[in-house]
């Protein structure tokens, strides 16, 4: 018997026009729809006149909805695997049941569509080239002190989702440990209030103090500029001019040197050379 196939399939993360030909053609042909919240889904179904059986798969039964899916899968099944909004495997379960088909040897086809945090990027006017998703940082103050403490050596552009009731301690957290760097946040992207913030952290934090928090948000922050480490840090001056002095040369060269290599002035060195 063939094996089924699992259809990674994107949904609006706003506005029900953000999904694809492809992706309506695929829900309707599949046998089954496994879904985070099959409510949710069914609003979305029902807009597009697709009648199909559901079933839920959500974070908190995982475990063992996938065992009744894979099975399905094995004798044959196409089952379509849809988040509440955008796509599947993205900061949600859908992730676990991938990993699952695959060491099955189940085929897994995803489907092109509407991303969150790829949409925020884009606008946020930051740069594009290089970035990391670090999806949701730990709710626990002490984790996630320690995560964005990591990310102080990131140069690349840093990308957050964050609940509306933590997101104004987040932003403090990441002032505290990260500074006040250029910062982008939207909420309800392609929705009828949708939003975005740009400035600096420190605007940020101002700004939800006269606007309450609504909505899931996505962060986009500057990367840091990390400086090289001073390779004289932990030698003197003095110590410095000894070095290149047992190494044969002459005092007057090694002073030269010494200012060049730490880009100081040359008397500065000179005075340090005296009692040499």
């Amino acid at each position: 018997m063939n094996k089924g196939i699992l259809y990674i399939c994107p949904t609006p993360i706003g506005n029900l026009e953000d999904i694809t030909l492809r992706t309506l053609n695929v829900l309707k042909e599949v046998d089954l729809i496994a879904a985070e919240d099959t409510r949710r889904t069914l609003k979305l179904l029902n807009h597009y006149r697709i009648k199909k059986p559901l079933t839920s798969y959500h974070e908190h039964n995982k475990k063992s909805k996938a065992k009744i899916l894979l099975e399905k899968l094995k004798e044959g099944s196409k089952i379509a695997l849809v988040t509440d909004a955008g796509m599947p495997g993205i900061s949600d379960p859908g992730e676990d049941m991938i990993k699952l088909c695959i060491e099955e040897d189940i085929d897994v086809v995803a489907l092109p569509g509407a991303t969150a945090f790829l949409l925020a990027l884009v606008l946020s006017g930051l740069k594009t080239d290089k970035f990391v998703f670090e999806g949701f940082l730990s709710s626990k103050p002490k984790d996630r002190m320690k995560e964005l403490e990591r990310l102080k050596k990131e140069e690349r552009t840093i990308i957050l989702y964050e609940a509306p009731h933590r997101v104004e301690v987040l932003l403090q957290d990441i002032l505290t440990v990260l500074g006040n760097r250029h910062i982008s946040i939207s909420r309800e992207l392609t929705k009828v209030h949708e939003e975005t913030f740009r400035g600096s952290v420190s605007d940020a934090v101002a700004w939800f103090k006269s606007t309450k928090p609504k909505g899931e948000f996505v962060i986009v922050l500057e990367g840091g500029v990390v400086l090289e480490d001073d390779p004289y840090e932990y030698i003197s001056i003095k110590e410095h001019i000894k070095k290149y002095l047992q190494e044969g040369m002459s005092k007057k060269d090694a002073v030269r040197r010494v200012a060049e290599e730490r880009n100081i002035p040359k008397n500065q060195v000179y005075k340090e050379s005296l009692d040499i």
